[in-house]
């Protein structure tokens, strides 16, 4: 059995299986195509160069196993591998920390963001930094500013330490224990939140992958908007005068527009489309009536 074989091989099975994707892949074949290759050793980027390569047994043996725990744990695959990328880049991670999976990491790769910094951005919050994968991505990004990095959970922050420091930017970010803003000092010129939105309905006909995360990293109350709330109302004390509040809501836009119907901000075009994450300045959170 070749390479390619062996992926489709277990595409079916994982079809077979029914489980379910959005950790990294969005489908059973490019999930089978991560699982494979990463069990024989060979770059996630290089199945070209080995699709037709035979297999000896032993190699069918391990990557086959890797699915059926796949399919046996429901974990996501990033859990099994300890690795999860975004943007080309390889961030640790474990159960102790959410999936990174931001749109935000778009935006900062491609400069979305980039028309509403100017040479003042010099201090960035990363709000809700789970493993930390956002907070690295912005220093790569932005090699002048330095990065605060924030969390609620101790165990999410450990797994953030190992990304800074495979990254060597420990001289450049700064990870916080904190419940929101309660820990940071401020003022930052760019707050970048990936923050729990997820409603109770929703968090409710969760599929396993999702319920093997920690709830911590996910669950918003009843409209998802619980610590949106929080952190709009708080935020512009810890914003420099022209800063801005990039935050992603995921599919609750509906929600946040009913929470926040006189906020003026700007949605963003992520792959997802435009309702995934919004821009938000911090005269426009002065402005805005009190939800």
């Amino acid at each position: 059995m070749t390479v390619i074989e062996l992926i489709e091989r277990c595409s079916a099975r994982l079809e077979e299986a029914g489980v379910s994707f959005g950790h990294g892949t969005d489908n059973a074949w490019d999930e089978a195509a991560w699982l494979v290759l990463w069990a024989l050793g060979h770059p996630l980027d290089g199945l070209d160069d080995v699709a037709g390569q035979p297999l000896a047994p032993e190699q069918e043996r391990r990557a086959q196993e890797l699915v059926e725990q796949r399919i046996a744990t429901r974990k996501p695959a990033a859990y099994l591998t300890r690795e999860a990328w975004l943007q080309g880049v390889s961030f640790y991670v474990d159960e102790r920390a959410i999936v990174p999976r931001s749109f935000i990491a778009e935006l900062l790769a491609d400069g979305t963001i980039d028309p509403w910094l100017s040479d003042r951005t010099r201090r960035v919050l990363d709000l809700c930094t789970g493993n930390g994968s956002l907070a690295v991505l912005a220093a790569l990004a932005y090699p002048e500013v330095e990065v605060d990095a924030a969390d609620i959970s101790g165990d999410a922050l450990a797994v953030a330490h190992i990304n800074v420091e495979r990254h060597q930017l420990g001289a450049r970010i700064r990870l916080l224990r904190s419940d929101l803003l309660s820990q940071v000092a401020g003022p930052y010129d760019l707050i970048l939140c990936n923050p729990p939105y997820v409603n109770a309905r929703s968090m409710a006909a969760l599929p396993p992958e999702y319920r093997a995360e920690p709830a911590l990293a996910l669950a918003g109350g009843e409209d998802g908007m619980d610590l949106v709330r929080r952190l709009l109302r708080e935020a512009p004390q810890h914003m420099s005068e022209d800063a801005v509040l990039v935050l992603e809501i995921g599919n609750e836009r509906e929600h946040f527009e009913a929470a926040f119907p006189r906020l003026e901000v700007v949605w963003l075009d992520t792959s997802a489309g435009a309702d995934q994450v919004l821009l938000v300045t911090r005269a426009a959170l002065l402005e805005a009536p009190r939800p």
